[in-house]
């Protein structure tokens, strides 16, 4: 399934102003905001919060990475050009312990 398929399968995120990854310190380290070119990426990591409980585990970062599907190749190609992919490349990035917090409008 392609990003875009995926997307029409995930739950709404109208209803939020953002997601936040929060780090075991509970510190923001990347903020994911409700703005044009970025609802995709909202959906995806709300999907996620709801699936694993807020956890970003190793098997929220590899359904994340399939939901992102096409993408994800293009952001291993070009680092920086999907922040919110990069997120889940991280090294670690399962086993760091982070949070998602979505952020209620």
């Amino acid at each position: 399934m392609n990003f875009k398929d995926t997307l029409e399968t995930l739950p709404a995120a109208d209803h939020l102003r953002g997601l936040d990854i929060v780090d075991t310190a509970g510190a923001v380290i990347h903020h994911i905001p409700a703005a044009p070119g970025k609802m995709g990426s909202l959906r995806v990591y709300h999907a996620l919060a709801q699936r694993f409980g807020g956890a970003l585990t190793p098997q929220a970062v590899q359904q994340g990475l399939d939901w992102f599907a096409e993408h994800v190749a293009d952001a291993r190609a070009k680092p920086g050009a999907h922040p919110n992919i990069d997120w889940l490349l991280k090294e670690g990035a399962g086993q760091a312990g982070w949070r998602l917090v979505p952020l209620p409008a």
